[in-house]
């Protein structure tokens, strides 16, 4: 018999040209992703910048499961823990971060070790020949069931079974490569707390908007208009700091052909980006001495491969986007089914001129920032698809554009014009997959 959570069900939900709206309204569903999705995949935790000295850790999220990322005290190993106690189950750790050479529940005084072990109970009297044993894990802090690292990048799985991380990571090791590549030393800093605040929408939404090429020159019409308006009265020669500005928010007042050119790539897993040799960061004027340095670095034709490689977000599925021009992740944290949590953080290039971080915080600043320009305008629209989609009259959303039209350049990797819904029907795809377990 089929259940409206049946594998059957769920496969029904998306079609070759488009899905159906319970994707973003049904509490059943989200619950579901959380096991299937979240509890599979590999999902990003954190950078090993912000876990430089023995002890450093970070509070975060996967799915809607607590852990932690903490450096041994030997300064090697970075463990990734459930941040649970192995007593009682309460959350250890509250504080974001922060450096501990211990972990101690607030509730009956447990301690832990970095690695999850248990170290100490109190009044240890009670447990005498009982049976209790305080080298059992089951009395520590469990690690996660998979951990894994590229070039200081952390993800972690909650699952033993589900995507190899290699094979994951494939074709969107280029992305990851290009932005840490733009460090002369090729090595990265993430900078400060970054942003982190809240969207009533469900998760997907945030997801769709990072390759949607369609949107800008509407949901955005008024940032470029005023950007236009703006240089009408500027002579930026007589202020060349403005050009900083100019050139980041310039790019929004682009037409279809421009986003066209810039092109869509498709990946397995759900990952993908847009752009490339073109992108709205491919107009930026250089740094002084920045080529010279990165040069030296790298040789001249790798250095002038990286700065001519312009990828708009590269997506990877399902909880993060970077942009390496720019040095800047974003991070999704499913809360419910209509609300999430966005994280926005900007990395220092090590060895690169201080304009080059300068200009990736002034970015995130006017792009991603909760008072942005341009993200308080996406922001509107996830909460005005939210609302939406709890109508009734239509059931199914349409992801037709430039269908059948992608061209396959290497097995499971697939491109279209910028404005394709390419990189929709790979994520929905996706999506089913880990939904019906297929990954």
């Amino acid at each position: 018999m089929t259940t409206p959570y049946s594998n059957e069900a769920i496969a029904a939900l998306v079609e070759p040209r488009r899905y159906h709206r319970r994707l973003f309204t049904d509490p059943g569903l989200f619950d579901l992703e959380m096991e299937r999705i979240f509890g599979r995949a590999w999902v990003y935790v954190a950078h090993e910048s912000q876990l430089a000295k023995p002890g450093d850790y970070v509070t975060t999220r996967i799915g809607t499961q607590p852990v932690i990322a903490v450096r041994d005290k030997d300064g090697e190993a970075i463990h990734v823990l459930h941040n649970r106690c192995g007593h009682k189950g309460a959350t250890v750790v509250e504080r974001p971060c922060g450096n501990a050479r211990k972990f101690r529940c607030q509730y009956h005084g447990w301690v832990f070790n970095p690695d999850g072990s248990l170290f100490a109970q109190p009044h240890p009297i009670g447990y005498r020949d009982c049976g209790f044993d305080r080298a059992d894990p089951r009395y520590g802090m469990p690690r996660v069931a998979r951990q894994a690292e590229y070039r200081g990048f952390i993800f972690a799985s909650l699952s033993e079974d589900g995507p190899d991380f290699d094979a994951f990571i494939q074709e969107i090791r280029s992305s990851f490569d290009n932005m840490i590549d733009r460090s002369p030393v090729g090595r990265l800093e993430l900078v400060g707390q970054g942003f982190r605040y809240l969207k009533r929408s469900n998760w997907k939404a945030f997801m769709d908007n990072l390759d949607d090429a369609m949107h800008p020159m509407v949901t955005h019409q008024s940032v470029g208009d005023a950007c236009k308006d703006y240089l009408r009265d500027v002579d930026l020669a007589q202020d060349p700091e403005l050009n900083r500005y100019v050139e980041i928010i310039n790019p929004f007042n682009s037409g279809y052909d421009f986003y066209d050119d810039m092109g869509v790539t498709a990946c397995p897993y759900g990952n993908g980006w847009t752009g490339g040799a073109s992108s709205i960061h491919s107009e930026y004027d250089e740094v002084p001495g920045y080529r010279a340095l990165l040069r030296e670095a790298h040789g001249r034709e790798r250095a002038d491969e990286i700065l001519s490689t312009n990828r708009h977000n590269t997506i990877v599925y399902p909880s993060m986007t970077l942009k390496g021009p720019i040095q800047n992740i974003r991070i999704v944290r499913p809360l419910s089914v209509d609300r999430s949590i966005i994280e926005a953080y900007s990395f220092r290039p090590v060895g690169a001129p201080d304009e080059v971080f300068r200009r990736n915080v002034i970015y995130s600043n006017l792009v991603n920032s909760p008072a942005s320009m341009v993200g308080t305008d996406d922001a509107e629209m996830y909460e005005r698809l939210q609302h939406g989609l709890r109508t009734e009259a239509q059931e199914w959303i349409d992801t037709s554009r430039y269908f059948g039209r992608e061209e396959e350049i290497r097995p499971g990797v697939r491109v279209a014009p910028g404005t394709s819904d390419l990189s929709f029907r790979n994520m929905y795809q996706t999506w089913k997959d880990y939904m019906t377990g297929v990954l």
